[in-house]
């Protein structure tokens, strides 16, 4: 740090991306990217023209993003809001709402700490019960504003419409924002319910479901009064956020529901491969509704099953955290990428590893 720094940069933990290797060609699913190429109709958005127009700035608006998206859930365009990955959409919601407090699971996405401690955000952190699924009880009132990402971004388990909307409910008083980075993986999407509820909002990406983690693009769903609070973050930060050619492939991948289907079927039944095989090599595995699962090994330490995997070319995710600190976080890739992960495991097994 330098001497001119801010002091409080001394303090905080800043978010840790996943390894991003140049070392060698790597199997990677460490960072839950989807392992399917993005949709050709979406490409064929990007024109000569569009190309040429670059030397201008992207439409602060997104018009024709927010409408596709619109249409797509059957909302108000009011309802909708585009932001530069859903990182940028959680950012706007912790500055916007968090202030006062809030409170999200002790085992979750990351950057809900960097976030609270950025921006001066008392947080409360709510224990997972022993299985690693949500309490909805002790998220009931609780007087602050609620974050919860459904599937939880570690764990992958869902929490079922129901229960979710049961914390919904129970806060009216203050906003619940809903984290569905990994929602189009599960039987449940939260978004229908931004009609019925004026304190939820709902954060939501292009990366994962739809393979365009590259291209930066996230939306915010919620009542027109929220996501005009939003909006004045937006244009007192950053009003031109997304770029040119990520709100057109982003609007591609809206208008193309059939690919956008075939390749979230085909991750879920990767899924429920990748799930028993590694059940069959005596590994514990939490029911996972996103595109990743949480394994463990008894006997053998996380750390030691990632370097064992990584030094076999394959990369997956290990995490500090004492409660998952024995798990690995594995994506979902293609059933090729998954069966060479489950022989490499089952050569550790045999090596008694």
């Amino acid at each position: 740090m330098s001497r001119y720094a801010w002091d409080k940069l001394n303090g905080l933990s800043p978010y840790v991306p996943g390894e991003q290797p140049r070392d060698r060609k790597y199997i990677k699913l460490n960072t839950n990217e989807n392992p399917y190429f993005t949709s050709e109709r979406a490409i064929a958005q990007v024109t000569r023209d569009m190309l040429d127009n670059l030397k201008l700035y992207s439409d602060p608006e997104c018009t024709r993003l927010v409408r596709a998206i619109a249409r797509y859930y059957g909302v108000d365009e009011e309802c909708v809001l585009v932001t530069n990955g859903s990182d940028e959409a959680l950012a706007f919601c912790f500055q916007a709402y968090c202030r006062g407090g809030v409170c999200f699971a002790d085992v979750t996405y990351g950057f809900y700490n960097v976030f609270a401690d950025m921006y001066d955000c008392p947080a409360e952190h709510i224990a997972l019960e022993d299985d690693f699924t949500i309490d909805p009880q002790k998220y009931f009132c609780c007087g602050r504003t609620v974050v919860i990402a459904n599937p939880n971004a570690q764990t992958g388990i869902a929490l079922g419409g129901e229960r979710l909307e049961s914390i919904i409910s129970s806060n009216s008083r203050n906003i619940v924002i809903v984290d569905q980075a990994y929602a189009d993986f599960s039987d449940f999407n939260a978004i229908p319910l931004t009609k019925k509820y004026g304190n939820l909002v709902t954060v939501n990406t292009f990366s994962k479901s739809r393979s365009l983690a590259g291209a930066r693009v996230g939306y915010v769903i919620a009542a027109p009064e929220l996501i005009a609070d939003l909006k004045k973050i937006k244009y007192s930060f950053h009003p031109y956020n997304v770029n040119t050619l990520s709100a057109a492939l982003a609007a591609g991948t809206m208008e193309d529901d059939e690919y956008f289907h075939e390749t979230v079927a085909k991750i879920c039944a990767t899924r429920a491969r990748l799930s028993e095989g590694l059940k069959k090599l005596g590994f514990q595995v939490l029911p996972s509704s996103a595109n990743f699962v949480l394994a463990r090994r008894m006997g053998v330490s996380g750390w030691e099953l990632y370097n064992y995997l990584r030094s076999n070319g394959i990369l997956v995710r290990h995490f500090d955290d004492e409660r998952i600190d024995d798990f690995i976080r594995i994506t979902v890739g293609t059933d090729e990428e998954v069966h060479v992960l489950l022989k490499t495991l089952a050569k550790m097994t045999e090596e008694n590893i």
